[in-house]
């Protein structure tokens, strides 16, 4: 059975940019349970085993361009591992290493 440890994903500062990845993960996950855990002044968002973001769902949402590199400096941690591409941010589980 899946649990909290399969959840892979950002943790973000609060605010419009969280807000935008949120529903950018939701857009690009279709059929995923996606969670939230919100903590005030940060917030994990998170699916298991595979959460994948892209910057044409992020700037839909915020309505302008975004660059992804952007979203590391907002991104003070994440649970999984990460693959960065210029058009989209995957966090994995890497089910070799556990």
């Amino acid at each position: 059975m899946a649990g909290l440890s399969d959840d892979v994903g950002p943790v973000l500062r609060t605010g419009e940019l969280a807000d935008a990845v949120l529903a950018a993960v939701e857009d690009d996950n279709p059929g995923k349970d996606v969670r939230v855990v919100d903590r005030g002044d940060y917030v994990r968002i998170s699916t298991e085993g595979q959460c994948r973001v892209t910057r044409a769902s992020i700037e839909r949402h915020l309505g302008r361009a975004f660059s992804l590199a952007a979203l590391e400096a907002e991104m003070p941690s994440f649970s999984g591992r990460l693959r960065t591409r210029e058009d989209e941010f995957v966090w994995y589980l890497d089910k070799g290493r556990r």
